[in-house]
């Protein structure tokens, strides 16, 4: 069951912050930019954070890795330090090096969320170069100390070709927003604006973020972060899903076992059968109700419900005109709205739209504890998400029509 973020999770991100800024005084209070890719060959996200080197972000990775280097220079932490303590808040999930003693000198346990490996590791003192920002250019370089664990090089399968490793945005100690800052002395907050080609944007600490033509992005649904116990994710209080403002019906607890968390390094929002079934059958009920010509086609993997795109209604600036998908949040009065835009993907050079919504596939041992619902990056893309680390809270925004999360100007400023 979700909750609010336990004390003691609190307390070792404060921890974190005090630490490492008291072992890095830094005099910089802009907020910190990065360029955020696409992988067109995976559906992931990277950001350059060291010498111009990508690492997939993951949302609920809980720490920065990459594999050893002749140039790191080792972290020699004690295993009753403060550091080795947020490093090993979380473990990974079936990890057994993680589950091996510490003796003497700190490890860290880092995981490829694409191919669910783990290994033990050595931490490491290293530099991220980024820049600061006023919401609308690059402004000058900094230097972002870090600490980082080192990995062996075979944790890399499976993420994009040219990754060089894993940078965590979790709200814990040593992710990648509590150590920017740490080191910058900004504020515990991220921006993060998924693109959908080209290059999107992450803004580390205040706003705003201004998109071209000139458009600062504001009027943010508010809503609270959850967490999970031995989950370093960002759980939503969902309470329901809507197809055409209508509620799906779904079994009682459905949403609460497991939850409905953000994910990354899905690329499209993957459901568990008890709850993909009843909105895979809402959203056709509903799209043919409407637009009784819509021919179904052959599905297109990883898709299940596909459509001849002539007869479907528009496309138009807001996508195709299907019934819009909604998370109903805690009170029932605040949604997140998918739009055409979000919820249907075109293939096969667009002869075929599909609902981009897929069933998710069971672990070893069947679904466990597994989330009810992973959201996706497919329908991130084009909102501008706010997490506020300090306060527990996501802000939310659609990107307007006219402009997308590739429109931010990374050309310097003067």
């Amino acid at each position: 069951m979700e909750k609010e973020m336990p004390r003691r999770h609190k307390t070792l991100l404060l921890l974190a912050v005090s630490v490492l800024a008291l072992a890095w005084p830094a005099s910089c209070a802009d907020p910190v930019l990065f360029p955020v890719a696409k992988d067109a060959a995976t559906s992931l996200y990277t950001i350059p954070v060291r010498d111009g080197a990508n690492h997939v972000i993951d949302l609920a990775g809980p720490l920065l890795w990459s594999p050893c280097a002749s140039d790191h220079l080792p972290a020699k932490f004690s295993c009753g330090d403060s550091v080795c303590k947020l490093a090993n808040a979380y473990r990974p999930p079936g990890c057994r090096e993680a589950s091996q003693p510490c003796k003497q000198q700190c490890k860290a346990y880092p995981y490829n969320p694409v191919s669910g490996q783990c290994a033990g590791a050595s931490l490491i003192h290293t530099r991220l170069v980024a820049n600061t920002t006023d919401g609308k250019n690059p402004l000058r370089q900094v230097s972002v100390r870090a600490v980082a664990a080192c990995a062996p090089r075979k944790l890399l399968a499976r993420l994009p070709r040219g990754a060089a490793g894993v940078a965590g945005l979790a709200a814990s100690g040593l992710a990648l927003p509590a150590q920017v800052a740490a080191s910058q002395r900004v504020a515990s907050k991220f921006m993060l604006c998924l693109p959908r080609r080209d290059e999107g944007v992450a803004i580390f600490g205040r706003g705003p973020l201004f998109l071209l033509p000139e458009s600062a992005i504001g009027d943010f649904t508010d809503t609270t972060l959850l967490s999970k116990r031995g989950s370093s994710g960002y759980y939503l209080p969902v309470k329901a899903v809507a197809v055409g403002k209508a509620r799906v019906p779904l079994l009682r607890d459905a949403l609460a076992t497991g939850g409905v968390v953000l994910g990354t390094t899905a690329p499209y929002t993957a459901l568990r059968p008890d709850v993909y079934r009843p909105l895979a059958d809402a959203f056709d009920k509903a799209l043919t109700r409407e637009w009784n010509n819509t021919r179904r086609v052959a599905a297109v993997a990883p898709f299940e419900l596909c459509y001849d795109s002539k007869t479907l209604p528009g496309p138009t600036r807001i996508g195709w005109l299907v019934p819009d998908i909604d998370l109903v949040l805690q009170g029932g009065k605040t949604n997140w709205t998918f739009s055409g835009l979000s919820s249907m993907v075109d293939v096969n050079n667009f002869a075929a739209s599909c609902f981009g919504f897929v069933e998710m596939k069971p672990e070893k041992g069947g679904y466990g504890g597994a989330p009810a619902v992973v959201i996706g990056g497919f329908q991130m893309e084009n909102h501008v998400l706010q997490f506020d680390l300090e306060r527990r809270r996501l802000g939310f925004a659609r990107v307007p029509f006219y402009t997308s999360c590739s429109n931010f100007n990374f050309t310097r400023a003067g």
